[in-house]
């Protein structure tokens, strides 16, 4: 006790401790040149200024596993006040629940944590055991026990290129498995959404969840009704846009968790076309994330629910309605339906993939070239492929239009189908009533005479 206040009143290094394993180079592999500039920038000033900087997290996971890591988060002793000095102008404090500091460089933004200490009962909920305080700083081996599993409880050195690991997280990862720090249930009471990362994190990175970290979700899925929709959604996004939305969609039904972030998958699995359907679409997002192209989860929510609308359509334009009308009544049905699912601006824009699919068919005039200007075009041709890999009547349609908006203005104008009349709704000319007095006027004697008698 008496050491670690002296280093924290010198403001010396936290020394790695508590059982804590100091892996050299030679054991990890991940080298100083691999760390982001921006990661770097911020650890060395930080031990420039006398306190510890390590980078930690899904960013030492994801390069032990050689992957590129999307984000780099900084754990210190330095508290979010003593960071932002550091940084100055630049750094902006951020959270309540847990705050934390913000350190952009250029694009990048690097998430700098102090080190978090261990609960206490006061900190948390007597009947639920969720923590209701989080800022209670502590060193880095309660900063450790705090992390959810032992892949995320592994932090880097720069400046010595040492790995430190507590929990045998490096020796998870080389059995591609994931393990909770602590007693499982209890981690998940503290935080439910646990629960929804594990899911996450094993999907997306291909690691089976350990027998005793999984053995409790099943029984525990009624915690994250107390949960804030924004929190289930911000979690359900990730899974989205992770690059393996399929693999997370699964694994989130097949743990039935499913039933209290998106009820509306159940259904939906319960179809082998219309899960199929998913799966296509889960996938081409998947790819467009691979290929480092910028993606929507509104395209993935409408791909969700277009089987409900699609039919809900069919039986409208079976009573009756034009294929405009039933499309956009289907539509504002479903949404009802599913209200709450996502938030208004994914919603509007879902809106708007599903209510110009019908527009495709309008392949005459200036209609093409209207659609062609419309701000979702894109969006919405993409999901008329993904309607066409699973409906082989839309391959024409949708083959046509990959040559239009192809095609230059010439091209284009021939490829434009002609306009189809129906005689039957052709309009009559009016006989135009010429004025009295005139050759076959209502007064001329023709119109006037007798039927051929005598006076």
């Amino acid at each position: 006790m008496i050491r670690k206040l002296i280093r924290r009143v010198l403001r010396l290094p936290t020394l790695p401790h508590g059982g804590a394993q100091a892996l050299p180079l030679k054991k990890h592999g991940v080298t100083r040149e691999q760390i982001s500039p921006a990661a770097l920038k911020v650890t060395d000033k930080l031990q420039a200024a006398g306190y510890t900087a390590l980078v930690v997290g899904g960013a030492v996971r994801d390069l032990l596993l050689g992957r590129d890591p999307k984000d780099y988060d900084v754990a210190t002793n330095a508290t979010p006040e003593e960071v932002q000095r550091v940084f100055g102008r630049r750094a902006r404090i951020i959270g309540r629940r847990f705050r934390i500091v913000h350190v952009p460089f250029g694009p990048e933004i690097i998430e700098v944590t102090t080190f978090r200490g261990d609960t206490h009962d006061s900190h948390t909920d007597e009947e639920t055991g969720r923590i209701l305080r989080d800022n209670v700083w502590g060193d880095q081996e309660q900063d450790a026990r705090r992390r959810d599993f032992t892949a995320n409880a592994l932090y880097y050195d720069p400046s010595k290129q040492v790995v430190y690991d507590y929990h045998h997280g490096l020796q998870d990862l080389e059995k591609r498995q994931l393990v909770m720090i602590g007693d499982p249930e209890r981690r998940y009471r503290e935080d439910p959404v646990r629960m929804l990362r594990a899911v996450r994190l094993s999907a997306k990175l291909g690691l089976k969840i350990e027998k005793g970290t999984d053995a409790p979700i099943a029984t525990l899925i009624p915690l994250l009704d107390d949960v804030p929709q924004a929190r289930l959604f911000d979690e359900l996004t990730k899974m989205l846009v992770s690059g393996a939305a399929s693999a997370c969609l699964e694994a989130l039904y097949e743990s039935g968790l499913y039933k209290a972030v998106m009820p509306q998958l159940g259904r939906v699995m319960a179809s082998p076309a219309d899960r199929a359907f998913l799966k296509t679409a889960m996938q081409a997002t998947d790819d467009r994330i691979t290929a480092g192209k910028p993606v929507n989860p509104a395209f993935q929510l409408a791909a969700l629910l277009w089987p409900q609308v699609q039919r809900r359509w069919e039986q409208l334009q079976g009573s009756g309605q034009s294929s405009i009308q039933a499309i956009m009544n289907a539509i504002e049905d479903v949404l009802d339906q599913n209200r709450g699912l996502a938030p208004a601006r994914l919603s509007g824009t879902m809106r708007e993939i599903w209510s110009l699919q019908p527009r495709f068919e309008g392949r005459v005039g200036r209609k093409p070239f209207r659609l062609l200007e419309h701000p979702r075009f894109r969006a919405s041709y993409d999901f008329l492929l993904l309607r066409a890999t699973e409906d082989e009547s839309l391959a024409e349609l949708a083959d046509w239009w990959t040559k239009f908006q192809e095609a230059d203005a010439a091209e284009q104008t021939k490829m434009l189908q002609p306009e189809r009349t129906d005689p039957a709704k052709k309009k009559r000319r009016r006989r135009r009533r010429k004025p009295a007095g005139e050759e076959g006027g209502p007064d001329s004697a023709a119109d006037n005479m007798d039927d051929g008698g005598d006076e």
